[in-house]
């Protein structure tokens, strides 16, 4: 089950990791300042699991969680360029946050349902991510 544990925060830190890359990356195209606050927001909220997990972490293993690899994050930061070449609106950056976003969703809710044993902690964790991005998407549908 320990293993379990350490996969299970691995996914959530990358997950995290990957949403705050995202929204730096694109936070430089946002020119809304009201857009940019709610982008900031969504950045803390990530940046707090991420922080969550890294306590949670020590717990089951000495080393340090997953973070996203450098191909993955030079992979979104191209895909963000391209996508976004023509058209830096509100909405179409918010539609790439939601893609994003619900492929963590689906990977929290796969997890979730693949790993009923996980310790308390662990899961509470996995739950408030998929809760926090569930909630963002939200968030973002205003911007599209």
């Amino acid at each position: 089950m320990e293993n379990n544990n350490l996969n299970v925060l691995d996914e959530v830190n990358k997950g995290a990791t990957m949403g705050m890359d995202a929204i730096e990356f694109v936070s430089e195209k946002v020119g809304d300042p009201k857009f940019r606050s709610v982008l900031d927001t969504e950045y803390k909220k990530y940046d707090e699991i991420s922080k969550r997990v890294n306590t949670v972490y020590a717990k089951y293993s000495s080393k340090e969680p997953h973070e996203t690899n450098k191909m993955n994050k030079m992979m979104t930061w191209y895909g963000i360029q391209m996508n976004t070449i023509k058209d830096q609106s509100n909405s179409k950056i918010s539609e790439l946050l939601m893609q994003g976003t619900n492929m963590g969703i689906i990977e929290g809710r796969r997890l979730l349902n693949q790993h009923k044993n996980l310790e308390k902690d662990v899961e509470q964790i996995l739950d408030d991510f998929v809760t926090m991005q569930e909630d963002s998407v939200e968030t973002l549908k205003k911007y599209l």
